[in-house]
């Protein structure tokens, strides 16, 4: 059990098993046979297994019998199957995180936390295929937030506004990671940069996109740059990273409003 908490208050009793498991506050089930199991290396060989074959392939017995273990071991250790998940994810959540330069700009700090949230979505493509299930209340994901915060210290912002913020951008971090993640499973399966910009179907969307039918899209799709045609000039990376600085535009353009607007939370944030 970590130092520094009281086991007998009923906010920590209350946690479910497995936010108490990630916290070191609930104790491990009476060891097996061997006498050598532990949660850390239950944890990983669920994770050995989803990185290799998916999250559909991850259960408790698939789990026990990697480790030579029989299921009912697992169970003193790890109650649930939902309980392993949350578990697999503060897992490969567990980011090295910069130290604090009071010399970065705190877009280069952004900028570092959402390229290290997308390389979780493509290091291990099953972590996206978990549901979003409620706010963060593992370390290792609130230590990532934490980071945010740390960033957005020097800014103008109030908590609620700190935590739209962190909200925007975990949002953005999760599409493109999905979409990187979705890329490299492509390519893994024989696919090309071009045939995932679309390429290979350019001619056919020439004859099939009229501008009767689609007056806006019509000149796009001409120029080559829907079809892939262009990607010297636009490739699916930049695309991406085009987005996130608009974000960051955005961030600063809100932050130059706040200093010129009246006093006012409301006024500030340009609500009413």
């Amino acid at each position: 059990m970590p130092d520094g908490y009281d086991l007998e208050d009923e906010a920590l009793r209350r946690l479910p098993a497995g936010v108490a498991l990630t916290w070191g506050l609930a104790k491990q089930g009476k060891r097996g046979p061997k006498g050598e199991l532990s949660i850390k290396q239950i944890v990983d060989a669920a994770v050995a297994i989803a990185d290799a074959d998916g999250l559909q392939a991850v259960s408790m017995s698939r789990v026990a019998q990697s480790l030579g273990y029989t299921t009912m071991s697992l169970y003193r250790y790890i109650t649930s199957k939902d309980d392993l998940l949350l578990l697999m994810q503060e897992a490969v959540s567990e980011i090295a995180i910069p130290p604090e330069d009071p010399d970065q700009h705190w877009r280069d700090g952004l900028r570092a936390y959402v390229e290290a949230c997308v390389g979780v979505f493509v290091q291990h493509p099953w972590y996206g295929d978990i549901p979003v299930s409620g706010v963060p209340v593992t370390p290792n994901v609130l230590r990532l937030i934490d980071w945010v915060i740390r960033t957005l210290r020097p800014l103008e912002l109030d908590d609620y506004e700190k935590m739209s913020v962190l909200l925007l951008l975990s949002s953005y971090s999760r599409s493109v990671g999905l979409i990187r993640r979705d890329m490299e499973i492509a390519f893994r399966a024989g696919g090309t940069p071009e045939d995932f910009a679309g390429l290979s179907m350019s001619p056919a969307l020439k004859k099939l996109v009229t501008p009767e039918r689609f007056p806006d899209l019509y000149p796009i799709v001409m120029s080559g740059i829907y079809g892939g045609e262009r990607e010297a000039e636009s490739t699916v990376g930049d695309d991406l990273a085009f987005g996130l600085e608009r974000i960051l535009d955005g961030i600063e353009q809100y932050l130059e409003r706040r200093r010129q607007a009246p006093t006012g939370g409301a006024a500030e944030r340009g609500e009413g």
